[in-house]
């Protein structure tokens, strides 16, 4: 059952930092949010209304709470767990898009702020996807390049950049028809359902049915975004271009989403999606988009939760791109991997990174030649072991305090 809580002036529910699973919601007094701007270092306070939630995203992501908490006058609070939370997410079709649209809208800023950082706005949209184009192009993915040409053909015909968007079309194309003819691109999806798109595998959802092609790019980043989908058999590939290099971002599977962000916010796409394997999906329109959340509540609540998970790894990497030393911005990196993927034994200083010194740099938002030389600077002092396809921290601990040192000097 949630609790009615009253707390006196003065009193702090929560501080940043702990780990904690209750939701609030406020019924009357006032209460503050105060967290830590990320690129100024200096304190930002938000006034929570009365009916509104806090402590969402940090409760359903299980992630250490951003913002402390501060009573100023006696306030009245109801106090849910999580599975409490989701009783009532659930059953209420406007709080599931409210909810929905606020956690998109903070996503998408988190995104625009790291793409102001890496100078990766692009002028216009077609500037943008031809850019996308161009990497799949640079990396001998003719067919993918093909698909993007297309579209920007398609959605754009009177762009300034036709002409060189179909010279670039009529290039892959060829290159494309002289792969295929030596390479096979039968490759089937070995994944099993676990049942989560199970509700639509019947007749009715058989007319939103698409299948792709391994390879074949679903929806193109800076593409106007009017339609999402849900999979429901093979894996999709996310994928971000960052001054012409693309970014493997994630796989997504059968029973996940994608393309819902642009729906929720009326904004260009964010990522790349192409088909790993060979793929169903589902595609609804922007119209059904409402209707599907709502009539299928635990959707919409995964969704959230997904948002959630998104936000804060998004937040993390926006953390690193902030910092001015170089050094302590790639010790912010390993930091970060150490936390995506803890080591087995979680006692042991020594951690294996099955990642190479251009992931790295991507993740740092550094050049290759400048994480290379701060590389060499961490190898000499022997606190790090380079190889081909892994990367070795002798001891996590020294990154930690690399990374301490340069907040405090920053801020």
């Amino acid at each position: 059952m949630p609790r009615f809580m009253q707390y006196t002036k003065g009193s702090i529910p929560y501080f940043a930092g702990d780990q904690d699973d209750r939701v609030f919601i406020l019924q009357k007094g006032i209460v503050i949010l105060t967290s830590v701007d990320i690129e100024t270092g200096s304190s930002v306070t938000d006034q929570v209304k009365p009916g509104e939630f806090f402590g969402v995203k940090s409760a359903l992501g299980h992630f250490p709470r951003e913002e402390t908490v501060t009573v100023l006058s006696e306030a009245s609070v109801v106090v849910l767990t999580v599975v409490e939370f989701e009783k009532l997410f659930s059953g209420n079709k406007q709080l599931i898009m409210k909810m929905l649209r606020v956690f998109s809208n903070q996503l998408r800023q988190i995104h625009r702020k790291i793409g102001t950082i890496l100078n990766v706005i692009p002028e216009d949209q077609t500037t943008g996807m031809l850019e996308v184009a161009q990497s799949f192009y640079d990396d001998e993915q003719f067919r993918s390049c093909c698909d993007v040409c297309l579209k920007i053909l398609k959605r754009f015909p009177r762009s300034h950049i036709k002409d060189k968007v179909a010279k670039l079309y009529e290039d892959a194309r060829i290159r494309n028809e002289k792969m295929s003819a030596r390479v096979s691109f039968d490759e089937v999806s070995s994944d099993t359902s676990d049942g989560s798109a199970s509700c639509f595998d019947l007749p009715a959802f058989e007319r939103f049915a698409k299948t792709y092609e391994p390879g074949q790019v679903i929806i193109s980043e800076f593409e106007p975004g009017d339609a999402f989908y849900l999979i429901q058999t093979g894996t999709v590939q996310l994928i971000k271009c960052v001054n012409g290099t693309k970014k493997n971002l994630d796989i997504l599977k059968m029973g996940e989403f994608f393309g819902e962000m642009a729906i929720l916010d009326n904004s260009p796409r964010s990522a790349t999606c192409m088909a790993k394997t060979r793929v169903k999906c589902l595609e609804f329109s922007k119209e059904n988009f409402e209707v599907l959340m709502t009539g299928n509540p635990q959707l919409a609540l995964n969704l959230l939760k997904l948002f959630c998970k998104r936000i804060y790894d998004q937040k993390r990497r926006f953390r690193i791109l902030v910092i001015k030393d170089p050094q302590a911005r790639l010790a912010n990196v390993f930091i970060m991997l150490n936390e995506m993927y803890p080591s087995a034994n979680p006692d042991s200083r020594i951690c294996k990174f099955n990642v190479t010194v251009a992931d790295v740099a991507q993740w740092a938002g550094l050049s290759q030649d400048v994480t290379r030389t701060e590389i060499n600077r961490f190898v000499e002092k022997r606190r790090i072991e380079v190889f081909d396809n892994y990367i070795i921290v002798s001891n996590i601990s020294d990154m930690k305090r690399i990374a301490r040192a340069a907040e405090v000097a920053q801020h």
